[in-house]
């Protein structure tokens, strides 16, 4: 009776956004009689299967196996889920610089000569600047997790109005600060949620669009979680690849978090005007936890190959949902998509007039938002594009779906997959498929001189042939 309540409390809810906003296909994104408002929740860690939405509505092994997260499934019924949805990075610090400035980590993070490219980096165009410039009306807040590292520029230099400052893993509760153990606010979620909802009432009320960044600490280590949360977790049967009722309280902590901040933009609604959503995760899942007593069946991030660091499909494929006007609820997109693509699609839904910068690595959203998979993403390069270095294993990844190709630098290793046929990224196609191999390759290894990126100096110009000899 419970179950078929919330189904039936779902639609309802669908059914006013629906009523509120038009959903028709061909809605031109920007033309709103008022400015649209942007919110980003992006969460820490969260694997692409570490939610009970189902990511794939055709592979049941596409969502976690204990884990109960009503909101998330929510947010999905409200939007659009995007099946190949990407972090800019495994890691935590080149996502969150990613996703501000559009651009690729090779570009900043990973470039050869990183301390100048980052002092350069603060002058480059963000989400805040670029919406101040396309209206000046604009008020920018983030709240949460910052973690930009080097040399520490603070949100207000970016161009936010509002923020909690130069925050990082400790603030939050990172590794090595007493987990896992109960809180009242475990990673200060219901923290920064209230104050994304106060930020968003004040906006509101004064008649000004906004933009709201809520990055949350979890689900990063430590393990804090609130005890009725694990309490409900302790008494349910455990998964074959999720088995840590703390994890999985920490995550459905979180989840209601999220459904908080959700309650509030429908209230808002009415009389705030548009407003899009965007949800993702700013890399993949660990791919362990040291709190981890029971055994596992399978991967902690099956059917995905590795996990949070790693350039195969557990590091960077993640949650991604965007929901507001125009999008058809309970929408499925196949079409790969990354948060290199937030920065230009808010460009193109707030009227933003200027030709975005060649250094963009993102492209719009809106016509695949419109039309799902009939829809394009039209980018400076046709391809998704993956690198670390320096301080990182160096390792790169080239996507042009289908087809994926990873390099790892170390190794001498060229691997090509076909990630519609082979998700698990099991099957090495590189020596089948040597031709597409190569060309992939040449694309990658042009993108990286362009950029000036850092790899292993002594591969550079190694031949693919040399690499299969």
């Amino acid at each position: 009776m419970q179950g078929k309540l919330h189904f039936i409390m779902l639609l309802g809810l669908v059914h006013l956004i629906s009523s509120v906003t038009p959903t028709r296909a061909d809605i031109k994104f920007s033309e709103h009689p008022t400015p649209p408002s942007f919110i980003v929740i992006l969460t820490d860690d969260q694997s692409w299967v570490g939610s009970s939405l189902r990511m794939d509505p055709n592979d049941a092994r596409s969502q976690s196996d204990f884990f109960h997260t009503p909101q998330m499934e929510r947010m999905a019924a409200l939007g659009m889920c995007f099946k190949y949805g990407y972090a800019p990075a495994p890691f935590c610090c080149p996502s969150r610089r990613s996703l501000l400035s559009g651009q690729s980590p090779a570009r900043h993070v990973y470039q050869k000569h990183q301390p100048g490219w980052c002092r350069e980096f603060n002058t480059q165009l963000t989400i805040p600047r670029m919406l101040k410039d396309a209206d000046h009306a604009y008020e920018t807040a983030h709240f949460g997790k910052w973690d930009f590292r080097f040399d520490a520029p603070s949100p207000e230099d970016m161009g936010y109005d509002h923020s909690d400052g130069i925050t990082g893993n400790a603030t939050g509760g990172a590794k090595g600060t007493g987990g896992p153990s109960a809180r009242n606010d475990p990673k200060r979620m219901f923290e920064i949620t209230d104050k994304a909802i106060n930020f968003m009432k004040t906006s509101v009320s004064a008649k000004r669009p906004f933009y709201l960044q809520v990055s949350h600490y979890a689900v990063h280590l430590d393990i804090f979680y609130r005890e009725t949360t694990l309490a409900h977790t302790r008494n349910r049967i455990l998964g074959s690849k999720h088995t840590s009722p703390p994890f999985a309280a920490m995550t459905e902590d979180l989840d209601h978090a999220v459904g908080k901040l959700l309650d509030a933009v429908e209230k808002l609604r009415p009389t705030a005007g548009p407003i899009y959503l965007f949800f993702m995760s700013d890399n993949g899942g660990r791919e362990a936890i040291p709190t981890e007593a029971n055994p596992r069946q399978k991967p902690r991030n099956h059917p995905l190959r590795d996990g949070k660091g790693s350039m195969y499909e557990g590091g960077i494929r993640v949650p991604f949902i965007v929901l507001g006007p125009g999008i058809a609820p309970g929408s499925h997109c196949n079409i790969p998509v990354t948060g290199l693509d937030i920065l230009p699609t808010l460009a193109a839904l707030s009227g933003y007039r200027k030709p975005l910068p060649k250094n963009i690595d993102g492209g719009s959203l809106t016509g695949v938002l419109k039309h799902g998979n009939r829809g394009r993403v039209d980018r400076y390069e046709p391809f998704l594009f993956f690198h670390q270095a320096v301080t990182r294993k160096p390792q790169t990844a080239l996507i042009e779906y289908p087809y994926k190709l990873v390099k790892t630098w170390d190794k001498n290793l060229v691997e090509l997959f076909n990630l519609h046929s082979d998700p698990g990224e099991t099957f090495n196609l590189a020596f089948d498929a040597s031709k597409q191999a190569q060309e992939m390759h040449a694309r990658m290894i042009a993108f990286l001189e362009k950029t000036d990126a850092e790899t292993l100096k002594t591969m550079d110009k190694v031949s693919l042939k040399e690499m299969f000899q």
